[in-house]
């Protein structure tokens, strides 16, 4: 049990993320670096990584061995020079037949949605650009004709697509309307005249803005638009928003008539990948480019769907947008994992300072300091990987067997991929970020990569839905109690829907089992459960979670009996920062259960009792973020908050002694890590240096 004497004991550090040393016989940028650490325990570091790796461990495997190190993120390329590149690291992976794996067999590919998410996410650990271009290509365009056309437009478009011989476009934002699909202005307006759709940005906010491959090399756009067909009586009538393929250049490169295209440049990032705007002035395309699985128009112009609901029509075409959502999110975790590991080796052969007793210089992982920032994230980065894995294996699961997801189990797998990217993005830019400040003014140098990670990963959090908007649309899920209809709903209505919402949503979700019952069954005590005890700590944050949703719904009540509009959408605004806490506490209690089951899985002895910790140390870092609620609403008592960052303090030093193998265990392949910072200026016998860091670890750490 934590008791209040185990508060943290005062504890003197030295700057240790500062700015370049002044040894003379090191590098002047970056002090005197103590040599290479040896790597940690490899049994161990096996074990964790096969946990890590997880159901599709072979995939990862057969990526890595394919990884070398001219797919790395160049450095000092011109814009032009690296879209280069990047093109032409997009038709090895095409030679290899690796985006293959993700259409279904009937259309030419293997049906592996799984096997090709992993081998994607890998492609973070060296150049997001390369990641996000070929998302554009085969998860985006390539997935919005393998997901919304039919078996003629896929055989028509989809070799071409996965041999690279046809670059496509996901013309989605526009400038004007960003996250609200739903009322994008790009119109297609069919005439039956001619049997055409005249596609038409009727405003300069429907401009397409922020497109990858509109800039350079896309031939072919699947367009976004609102659709509209002739009435009995001649009036228009709009079915919401459909995609259709519209050409954009021709084979010479030339926009089309009609089309005007704009490359956006220069950008804070990415430089390997071509963004551009498109803007459409009355482009006409076949009826036959209507990708129609879920809506189609006959010849006199006779609208017809299978999905009534134009809501609900509406949300079941976005489920061509979880593919990216889940791509962007392992894409973000590698990266972090990459930048983590980065600081960490770093830290261990980074010396600040000498030691009193010895007269050695003192490894930067040695500060609590440096510990309390690398090794909570570190162990995040392992709670994300896992969160990561159960998301793909569920859309996997989906895109096999789509029949065994009913409504609520759709929307609940959109609703945890739109949390877990948000989640993972927003992480790896505190990460990196933190990462490149651990490793003070070595950190800063281009060379040593961490920089360009920063630079790559930022706009993550931004596309494929903004991370506030995704958060949102989580506590709307838990909001509309998972319910199909929840599509339809606008703010007022929302806020009437609230009242149907209890905790035993949460409840049932949580505890649906055979794990989580015992756990919850384990606890008999809360305010006395040592928090380190795994079904308190899954009490603790569904509790947090029940509490949130039923006092948001509560304040939603207020607008219950209103039917303006304006009133509705007050209340809703006014608890929205209430919504996106919410948001955030299901995606906190969603990840630690996968951690969990994750760790109750695992067969090697050692590794579960490391992992053990490392899922002991995401919980207690949540409890020290939101160290205010807990407090606020009495569920943790001042001592108990304070040992609490006593026990997270213990486990950073605990877990900072196997540092080394804890990063090993990301399996990232080594000449990333192949960076001056690393290998200038070292001792000339790295097992020396390995020594010491195994004897730093004896001192105390474990």
């Amino acid at each position: 049990m934590i008791s209040e004497t185990d508060a943290p004991s005062s504890t003197t550090s030295a700057d240790a993320s500062s700015a370049p040393g002044a040894s003379p016989a090191g590098r002047p940028d970056y002090g005197r670096v103590t040599g290479p650490a040896g790597p940690g325990d490899t049994a161990l570091a096996a074990g964790l990584q096969k946990v890590l790796d997880g159901h599709w461990a072979q995939a990862r495997e057969h990526t890595r061995a394919a990884m070398t190190p001219d797919m790395l993120n160049p450095i000092g390329l011109s814009m032009e020079e690296h879209r280069e590149h990047v093109l032409a690291q997009l038709k090895r992976l095409a030679e290899s037949g690796m985006p293959d794996r993700g259409f279904p067999v009937e259309d030419g590919g293997q049906g592996d949605t799984g096997g090709v998410l992993t081998s994607f996410e890998m492609l973070g650990h060296l150049d997001l650009s390369v990641m996000v271009k070929a998302g554009v290509q085969w998860g985006l365009f390539g997935g919005a004709i393998a997901n919304l056309g039919n078996a003629e437009t896929r055989a028509k478009y989809l070799p071409d697509v996965m041999s690279l011989d046809l670059l496509g476009c996901f013309a989605m934002t526009e400038l004007g309307q960003g996250s609200d699909v739903q009322n994008l202005e790009t119109t297609a307006t069919f005439d039956p005249e001619t049997g055409e759709f005249v596609v038409h940005s009727p405003t300069p906010s429907s401009e397409k803005a922020y497109i990858g491959n509109a800039g350079r090399d896309g031939r072919l756009a699947a367009v976004f638009a609102q659709l509209i067909t002739p009435g009995e009586d001649g009036e228009d009538v709009g079915h919401g928003v459909h995609c259709l393929l519209v050409p954009i250049r021709d084979a010479s490169g030339e926009a089309m008539p009609g089309v005007t295209l704009t490359d956006h440049g220069h950008k804070g990032g990415l430089l390997g990948v071509d963004n551009g705007r498109i803007l459409f002035d009355h482009v006409r395309v076949p009826r036959q480019a209507l990708l129609d699985r879920f809506g189609a128009v006959d010849a006199e112009g006779n609208y017809s769907s299978p999905i009534d609901s134009v809501g609900a029509r509406f949300f079941t075409m976005l489920g061509t947008l979880i593919r990216g959502r889940v791509s962007v999110g392992a894409a973000s975790g590698a990266t972090a994992r990459t930048a983590l590991a980065t600081a960490v080796r770093y830290g261990l052969v980074r010396r600040q300072f000498d030691h009193p007793d010895t007269g050695k210089g003192i490894p930067l992982l040695e500060y609590r300091e440096h510990q309390r920032r690398l090794m909570p994230r570190v162990a995040r980065a392992y709670a994300y990987a896992c969160a990561q894995n159960a998301i793909i294996a569920e859309l996997d699961e989906f895109e096999r067997d789509p029949d065994a997801f009913d409504t609520v189990r759709r929307r609940e797998m959109e609703a945890h991929a739109a949390g877990i990217k948000a989640t993972v993005s927003g992480f790896a830019n505190d990460a990196i970020s933190e990462a490149r400040l651990a490793c003070g003014g070595a950190g800063y140098m281009s060379e040593n990569r961490l920089t360009e990670m920063r630079k790559d990963c930022d706009v993550f959090s931004t596309f494929e839905g903004d991370n506030v908007v995704l958060t949102q649309l989580v506590g709307k899920e838990l909001l509309g109690a998972y319910a199909a209809e929840f599509g339809d709903m606008d703010q007022r209505e929302t806020v009437s829907f609230a009242l149907n919402t209890v905790a035993e949503v949460v409840q049932e979700k949580t505890r649906a089992s055979t794990l989580w019952q015992k756990l919850i069954d384990s606890v008999t005590d809360r305010e006395h459960t040592d928090i380190l005890d795994r079904g308190n700590q899954l009490e603790l944050l569904v509790d947090r979670e029940e509490h949130l949703l039923e006092t948001v719904a509560r304040r939603l009540r207020k607008a219950q009996d209103s039917d303006d509009g304006s009133a509705a959408f007050k209340v809703f605004n006014s608890a929205q920062d209430h919504l996106l806490h919410t948001g955030r506490a299901h995606m906190d209690s969603w990840v630690f259960a996968r951690f969990a089951e994750a760790v109750d899985a695992c067969e090697d002895p050692e590794a579960k009792e490391v992992l053990g910790m490392l899922c002991d140390l995401y919980v207690l870092d949540i409890v020290e973020h939101d160290k205010g609620w807990f407090l606020e609403h009495n569920r943790l008592t001042t001592e108990r908050t304070k040992a609490a960052t006593a026990a997270r303090n213990r486990l950073c030093t605990k877990l900072a002694g196997r540092a080394r193998t804890l990063v090993d265990a990301f399996a990232i392949p080594e000449f990333v890590f192949d960076i001056p910072m690393l290998t200038d200026g070292g001792v000339d016998d790295p097992v020396e240096a390995a020594a010491g860091v195994e004897g730093w670890t004896k001192r105390g750490l474990e």
